[in-house]
């Protein structure tokens, strides 16, 4: 199946993973965003959001063919 990933803040930094444009990725039917992630070399712990199609989701959430996923890491300030 394939789907776009768009990754945000010090994710994007990560050469898999552009803010600008959703970059397009081929997995196993089935696969979860804990398997995108895995594939991708994106470390769990420094993911906080994930968006899938605009709703929020969790790491066991099954991606479909088409699906928009967004990830982005905790945020801070003053």
């Amino acid at each position: 199946m394939n789907i776009g990933l768009k990754c945000f803040a010090t994710l994007a930094d990560a050469d898999t993973c552009d803010y600008k444009n959703s970059t397009p990725k081929t997995l196993p039917d089935g696969s979860t965003i804990r398997s995108l992630l895995s594939k991708e070399a994106i470390p769990e712990k420094d993911v906080k959001l994930i968006f899938v199609n605009g709703q929020q989701a969790a790491l066991d959430t099954v991606l479909h063919n088409g699906d928009q996923v967004g990830l982005a890491p905790a945020v801070g300030g003053m």
